[in-house]
């Protein structure tokens, strides 16, 4: 008889994933070979065995996540590691993170570390503490030479994000969610973006795994905790069962359409720039405005606004420079960044 069901799932998840690395690492082989010449041997063309590791928590999602990834890596040939990260944010994280260490080791990954982090205070305490673990994530793969992280998001996650996305009144990227494949190098993986968060409880449940509920994650406190308890549950009871699944669903969907946009700008840019390479206000006029507004947003990180603290109010106002001229001055931005209009141009740089 096979697995449960549910274990099933999970390692179908993780085995497409970690299909979708190797594939990756022969064809960076292959590119490296052309490049340098055909190689002398069938050997020396065989690309070395990745090592991929689990980011892991301790909770369901991250250890049903690094439980697939020990059973389907060995079948594969591949290295398989974990990394847990303190956050310092409670008493006795560090003696959680040696247990997470410790059941990452019994289940038969190497290397395993225990990674503690300093949380600041930018951006509220859950962007911070994100940016301190991908931190300490990326430090990690470069430390070990990982190919990829695996991370254990599920689709109820990307629900979540979706409607934060919703909330705040961003853009279509926004609400595009988290991508199955991001980082540098495509470094970070979401095996488990199709699959909802009982699915991995389950997984754990009948493979005696034992796992650990962060407080965190039940605390009103913090605005993602508090759409996870209520929000969510209220959306389902007010519209019915699926809201989950059509969120996700929207998610894919508006990432095709922001990569389409993101796309098209690119291609676009040259075209509305003079041989100076200023940006010019009448042919950004004749652009659609999604097009336009991500060269808005693309020149004033490259001017040195940070991408993170460049909010759609900021572009809008750049915009008005271009669809709303009446002589106003120059727009500041996030970064000492500053825009204005100057002879039917549009100039955007360090003030």
């Amino acid at each position: 008889m096979g697995p449960h069901p549910a274990v099933a799932a999970i390692r179908l998840a993780v085995r497409r994933a970690l299909h979708d690395i190797l594939n990756d690492v022969h064809s960076d082989v292959l590119d490296d070979h052309q490049n340098s010449g055909p190689a002398p041997d069938h050997t020396a063309a065989r690309p070395p065995s990745p090592l991929v590791l689990v980011a892991c928590s301790g909770g369901a999602d991250s250890m049903a996540l690094a439980s697939a990834l020990a059973f389907e890596a060995r079948k594969l040939g591949i290295r398989a590691g974990g990394v847990t990260v303190d956050h310092g944010l409670q008493p006795g994280s560090d003696l959680r993170a040696q247990e997470v260490t410790l059941r990452l080791r019994e289940l038969g990954l190497d290397p395993v570390e225990s990674a503690a982090v300093t949380v600041g205070r930018e951006g509220g305490p859950e962007a911070a503490a994100r940016d301190a673990r991908y931190a300490a994530l990326d430090a990690a793969a470069e430390r070990h030479g990982a190919t990829a992280i695996l991370l254990g998001h599920t689709r109820d996650d990307q629900a979540e994000t979706v409607l934060l996305g919703l909330a705040r009144g961003s853009g279509i990227r926004s609400l595009s969610g988290m991508a199955a494949v991001s980082g540098a190098g495509g470094r970070y993986r979401r095996p488990f973006l199709q699959l909802d968060r009982q699915t991995a409880r389950k997984a754990c449940m009948v493979q005696s795994l034992p796992v650990w509920d962060d407080p965190h994650n039940a605390d009103p406190a913090y605005t993602r905790s508090r759409l996870r308890h209520e929000g969510l549950p209220a959306l389902e009871k007010a519209l019915g069962k699926g809201v989950v699944e059509a969120l996700a669903r929207t998610a894919r969907l508006s990432r095709d359409d922001a990569d389409a946009l993101d796309a098209w700008a690119r291609q676009a840019e040259a075209s509305v720039r003079d041989a100076a390479g200023l940006l010019e206000c009448a042919k950004l006029y004749a652009l659609p405005p999604a097009v336009r507004r991500r060269i808005l947003r693309r020149a004033a990180i490259e001017a040195g606004a940070p991408a993170g603290s460049l909010f759609a109010r900021h572009i809008e106002e750049v915009d008005r420079l271009i669809t709303g001229w009446r002589g106003q001055g120059a727009i500041n931005l996030p970064g000492k960044v500053v825009a204005q209009r100057q002879g039917g141009r549009l100039v955007i740089r360090q003030g």
